[in-house]
């Protein structure tokens, strides 16, 4: 994976899997992409922490 020249993604199966995590959850393409680049490719995962993302819990 890397960046090119305009600072997008090269790899097709990373932006596809980050559109797909947007669209699930209601989250940007760029915050997906980002969990993708902290998590990795585990749907589960991404998922889970999507959701949290858009809806982070409150602690008192």
């Amino acid at each position: 994976m890397r960046d090119n020249d305009n600072g997008r993604e090269d790899d097709k199966g990373l932006q596809f899997l980050a559109r797909r995590l947007a669209k699930e959850v209601g989250i940007s393409e760029s915050e997906a992409l980002g969990l993708i680049k902290l998590i990795g490719a585990d749907w589960n995962s991404l998922l889970r922490e999507a959701r949290f993302l858009k809806n982070p819990r409150r602690q008192s």
